[in-house]
């Protein structure tokens, strides 16, 4: 007959403080709480004699951070009572069953958290880790991809290279608690409840390890591995691929947005990027002379129509040099030139850059003699310093040194195994390919990360050579801490349809409210047309002559004219507003229609900006974020507010054409609207107020999307007819709403370079009183930056 191997017991048989945290050791392993604020607690569990210093290096250690600095640390204590062992601090309290070593997290009152599950919450299982070895039995495979080619290992050799931990943090939420985070995916998904998300980097997707609940609280994973989040049948858990040991840490917010702000606190502050980042990006795939740039430009100048940057696409190389960092001299003979003659008209310019290189150019052949490529393969080695500085001394040789503004650092997974399959594979199917793919070229433990390391490339190289120009990089993924390097995260490459739209905004706050703040999409989609593989997918064979997908593109670019970043962007068709109609026809005058209201509102879009960076705010906010004690806004996946002041209803639904071009009947051109409760809401447009708490039925004709102001919100705006963020006006209006009392940061600065850093910008404190009607300011900081004039204009005022 079997008998049963008991296991190592979890009981906690010893206790001791060291090193500014509590262990608890047991004969299966060892726990460290290190509590990091009043409100953030770091909680680990090795089953080794040791924690690492590799785990969580990238995430900042908020308690040494302060003794170091000489500040108080965080105040703490623990006590023992019978099965319990509590650490508590001034907010939140930490319950530990003695027995299983179990962990149940309350605020300091004793509301109930989040609890770990009460047997083995906390796993960890080692393997042996393996590295590729290149040598003449390596079988690579090629494969043709819109990302170019990419090649596939087969078969190599293998060393041993260590060893890692399966991880696993089994949890036990409160019933019908909503669930938010974890970066962005293409599905749609709002309550992660009842899921399963595969946390691995994909052209349409950005795995971020931040889970938050709709009760306030958070957890960031430290890893940079692949991980699993599932709360179904089979269990409530987080689950890392690869680590050292098992990691997180716990946030309590008293809202969401609190959280966030903890996110931020601990992988660091967002960059400010230049005040024109803010403003009309222009991109499509692609331009392809020195001439059609300056043509293009020139013709938005000649409109009317506000522009800050063009982006060059793929190809500036020669020929087929695929990734090489310089121009093309046939079709861009003098690319200093070309620039100057885009400043002049207030255009930046922004170009795409690769991380993998065509074995041909002479880019891959300075990394392969010195060794910096990852195994057999044309992309170079990010997690490595030598890699990055040589990255950046190749761009800066052959792009920088002619004036590029910014860069857009496409593919930078690296790694699309989904993108050569024909049909799209299941999710867990796509999760175990790049797996397979990442374990065979990059350590394993950092595969999810390597956009971090590659945009840290970029920033750290061009701060090198200038403090003059903030650095930006529109980059397609990204991880937990790339805020600090001038990042804004794209959603990939999406097929154009009315359900892409829809997923799109969802996917837009679930990346936010992750912590990462700037985030925008390819405004109208970037495929268009239906073809093959899976994700050539789009609805419109007629492209931009379809006035059906007029239709959709105007919606599109109507909300993203309420992103952090406003961009156009894709293939099949061109992009630029005068290929959606004349002037006086209905489409382009909408388009023309929301540019104009995007440079009306800069002066508080870049405040925005000004508060993400100062008070880690963020730009783009869910309901939840604002209005936590709504219990109608949990699952409204078609709204947000847009910064503490503009509630942003996007039309989602055709309401003029069906695709091929066929007009709608009996459409009523009007959207249901649910304002939140607590506040009364203007309409933009007419002025007119309404109470919080209720649906409406909106306004929302082809010429715009319903935008309500929040009542107390103070407004600072520009005259509309502004073209480019650099074109500041002499006057700021004070758009003041009333109902009660309001206040409002103007942040202004040089709109580029770094002195914002050491306190070179000027803040303007702006309140309303609702008794007297009055509107009042101060001013501080540096007054050099203190444009134009500020006028008020008080709306809904009742005497």
């Amino acid at each position: 007959m079997l008998e049963a191997c008991a296991g190592k017991k979890r009981e906690i048989i010893k206790i001791y403080q060291k090193e500014g945290g509590l262990f608890l050791e047991a004969e299966a392993g060892m726990i460290r709480l290190i509590p990091q604020t009043e409100t953030i607690l770091r909680v680990s569990y090795t089953e080794k004699e040791t924690f690492s210093d590799v785990q969580g290096s990238h995430i900042v250690d908020l308690a040494a951070e302060k003794t170091e600095n000489k500040r108080a640390a965080c105040s703490w204590n623990y006590a023992e009572k019978g099965q319990e062992i509590t650490l508590w601090t001034k907010k939140l309290r930490i319950i530990i069953n003695r027995k299983t070593g179990s962990i149940h997290f309350e605020r300091a009152d004793g509301t109930l958290l989040l609890r770990e599950a009460e047997k083995e919450s906390k796993i960890t299982e080692e393997f042996n880790v393996y590295r590729t070895v290149v040598n003449e039995h390596t079988k690579i495979e090629e494969i043709r991809t819109p990302d170019g080619v990419k090649r596939r290992i087969r078969e190599s050799q293998r060393e041993f290279a260590g060893k890692r931990c399966h991880t696993k943090l089994q949890l036990v939420f409160q019933e019908n608690e909503p669930l938010f985070g974890l970066g962005q995916a293409e599905e749609g998904i709002w309550n992660l409840r009842d899921t399963t998300q595969y946390l691995h980097q994909a052209n349409l997707k950005i795995a971020l390890p931040a889970l938050l609940s709709g009760l306030g609280w958070g957890i960031i994973l430290s890893t940079q591995s692949p991980a699993i989040f599932q709360d179904t049948q089979y269990g409530s858990y987080l689950y890392t691929e690869a680590d050292e040991y098992l990691d997180y840490y716990f946030i309590a917010g008293e809202t969401p947005g609190e959280t966030v702000k903890g996110i931020r606190k601990l992988t660091g502050k967002a960059a400010l990027l230049p005040k024109w980042a803010y403003g009309y990006i222009q991109s499509q795939e692609r331009y392809e002379t020195a001439e059609e740039l300056l043509e293009t430009a020139e013709e938005f100048l000649g409109r009317g129509i506000g522009l800050d940057a063009l982006v060059l696409d793929w190809m500036s190389w020669e020929g087929n040099l695929w990734g090489q960092k310089t121009f093309d001299k046939t079709r861009f003979p003098n690319p200093k030139e070309m620039i100057e003659k885009l400043h002049e008209k207030n255009v930046h310019f922004m170009i795409s850059i690769w991380p993998n290189m065509n074995e041909n150019c002479e880019n891959y052949r300075e990394f392969q003699e010195c060794n910096l490529l990852l195994p057999a393969s044309g992309i170079y080695d990010a997690f490595s310093e030598e890699g990055r500085k040589l990255y950046w001394e190749q761009a800066q040789r052959g792009l920088f040194c002619h004036g590029v503004d910014a860069w857009w650092c496409d593919s930078s997974e690296p790694l699309t195994p989904e993108w050569s399959r024909l049909y799209k594979p299941d999710p867990s199917e796509m999760y175990r390919d790049f797996v397979d793919a990442a374990g065979k070229c990059m350590p394993i433990e950092k595969a999810n990360a390597y956009g971090f390391y590659h945009a840290q490339a970029l920033y750290e190289g061009q701060r090198s050579v200038t403090k003059e120009k903030r650095v930006v990089n529109l980059t397609r993924n990204g991880y937990l801490g790339s805020q600090k390097y001038g990042t804004i995260l794209w959603s990939g490459d999406t097929y154009a349809s009315w359900e892409t739209l829809r997923k799109q905004i969802v996917a837009g706050l679930q990346f936010c409210i992750s912590g990462l703040p700037y985030w925008t999409l390819d405004i109208g989609a970037f495929f268009v047309k239906p073809g093959m593989p899976w994700f050539w997918k789009g609805d419109y064979e007629g492209g931009n002559t379809d006035p059906a997908y007029r239709e959709l593109y105007v919606r599109w670019l109507q909300y993203g004219t309420f992103l952090p970043i406003f961009r156009s962007h894709g293939t099949d068709c061109r992009r630029e507003p005068w290929n959606f109609g004349k002037a006086g026809e209905p489409f382009y005058e909408a388009i023309l229609s929301a540019i104009r209201l995007r440079y009306h509102l800069l002066p508080y879009i870049y405040s925005l900006a000004g508060s993400v960076y100062l008070e880690d705010e963020t730009m783009m906010r869910p309901l939840i974020m604002d209005f936590p004690k709504d219990s109608c806004v949990a699952d409204i996946t078609d709204e947000y507010l847009f910064g503490p002041s503009l509630l942003i209803c996007p039309v989602t639904t055709p309401m003029y054409y069906q695709t091929g071009g066929v007009p709608l009947e009996n459409v009523q051109y009007t959207r249901e609207i649910y304002l939140p409760a607590g506040t009364d809401w203007y309409d933009l447009y007419t002025k007119e107020k309404y109470a919080g708490g209720q649906k409406i039925t909106a306004k929302a004709d082809i010429k715009r999307i319903p935008v309500y102001v929040r009542a107390g919100a103070i407004l600072p705006t520009m005259k509309p007819e502004i073209c480019t963020a650099d074109t500041h006006g002499k006057e700021i209006c004070l758009q003041v709403y009333a109902g009660c009392a309001g206040s409002f940061i103007l942040y202004e600065d040089a709109g580029d370079g770094y002195g914002y850093e050491e306190g070179e910008y000027c803040l303007t404190h702006i309140y309303y009183c609702q008794e007297s009607g009055t509107v009042t300011w101060e001013t501080q900081g540096d007054f050099r930056f203190r444009k134009g004039n500020l006028s008020v204009e008080v709306i809904g005022k009742e005497w």
